[in-house]
């Protein structure tokens, strides 16, 4: 992840590589060994993109954006039950009955949003910001996401100034732990 461009583009791109991933699930037979390095692979990328938008995108679209604070909670709370449904994934193995479920339950969750952002969302800031404010709010995105935590972490704050202030020391932790378990890479 980070891939150059405008916020919307940049957000959009991460939305294809999660969907991406999905379909590697999706190719694997149930209890298949990959389907959990996929899932992990998922959650990555997905705490990252999530912990971008809550110090970024959601304060521009609070602040740019008619009712933009009744959109961002909104969001938010998609994040907070796609957050729970990977803290609860990160406990099962691939062969764990329990598995199949939430990784389909992950699935739904993430393409009803990803849906809600591109056709709603996404539009109603491109309205909103000037070409200069999306391209800046994509180099914030992309900035974040490279310090951002890779785990799920349901209790930490998603607005800012906590979440901002507290975010790149957990991503620091969480890429010691992802480089010595070997979490979220092939064999």
């Amino acid at each position: 992840m980070g891939h150059g461009g405008n916020v919307i583009d940049e957000l959009t791109t991460d939305h294809r590589e999660v969907e991406e991933l999905f379909g590697k699930i999706d190719a694997l037979p149930s209890g298949h060994k990959d389907r959990k390095v996929y899932a992990d692979q998922v959650t990555i990328e997905l705490v990252r993109h999530s912990v971008a938008e809550e110090e970024y995108l959601y304060p521009a679209v609070r602040e740019h954006v008619a009712n933009g604070g009744a959109l961002a909670d909104k969001e938010l709370e998609d994040h907070a039950q796609a957050e729970q449904i990977m803290k609860d994934l990160e406990g099962c193995e691939a062969d764990d009955p329990e598995f199949d479920r939430l990784v389909g339950k992950l699935m739904s969750e993430i393409r009803e949003h990803v849906a809600d952002e591109e056709s709603n969302l996404f539009p109603r800031l491109r309205e909103a910001c000037s070409a200069e404010a999306l391209d800046e709010l994509g180099d914030k995105v992309r900035r974040a996401k490279s310090m951002a935590p890779t785990r799920p972490h349901p209790t930490a704050p998603d607005k800012p100034p906590m979440n901002k202030l507290l975010a790149p020391g957990a991503g620091m932790v969480d890429r010691v732990r992802d480089v010595l378990s070997g979490r979220g890479k092939h064999d």
